[in-house]
């Protein structure tokens, strides 16, 4: 008779809701991120675990290598397939910029030609040259 499952329109713990829509891989891992100020509701920091949510409220999730704006649609009953998880938000995250789809190895590449030469390019350079490096002739 007594039933726990959240009926659709009712509060739930965010570190549930989180679980259940596929953001964090488990509820201890959801748990810890709320606890470690990464989530905002409405603008506000959520430190609590038991914080209740409820559908329209704006999420804001900052993950490891990006941030996200999820708007709640309905509460969850189980950790279902993505497909099932996808319909409890909706997704306002604004898309990446191509700098940030660099990883860092990408982002610190440097192009030729642009500041200090490496010591390849110097190599080149001193074949260019006429006569050996540091004679003087």
């Amino acid at each position: 008779m007594d039933d726990k499952r959240p009926q659709n329109g009712s509060r739930q713990r965010i570190d549930k809701w989180l679980f259940f829509a596929r953001i964090s891989k488990s509820r201890t891992l959801a748990q810890e991120r709320v606890s470690g100020g990464h989530v905002r509701v409405n603008g506000r920091i959520v430190r609590q675990p038991s914080h209740l949510i409820l559908p329209g409220d704006r999420l804001e999730v900052a993950l490891q290598k990006r941030d996200i704006v999820l708007v709640v649609v309905a509460a969850g009953d189980r950790r279902g397939p993505y497909e099932e998880a996808r319909l409890l938000y909706e997704d306002l995250t604004p898309s990446m910029i191509e700098e940030d789809r660099l990883g860092a190895l990408e982002q610190a590449a440097r192009l030729p030609g642009s500041g200090r030469p490496t010591k390849k390019e110097r190599r080149a350079i001193d074949r260019l040259q006429p006569g050996e490096p540091w004679s003087e002739d």
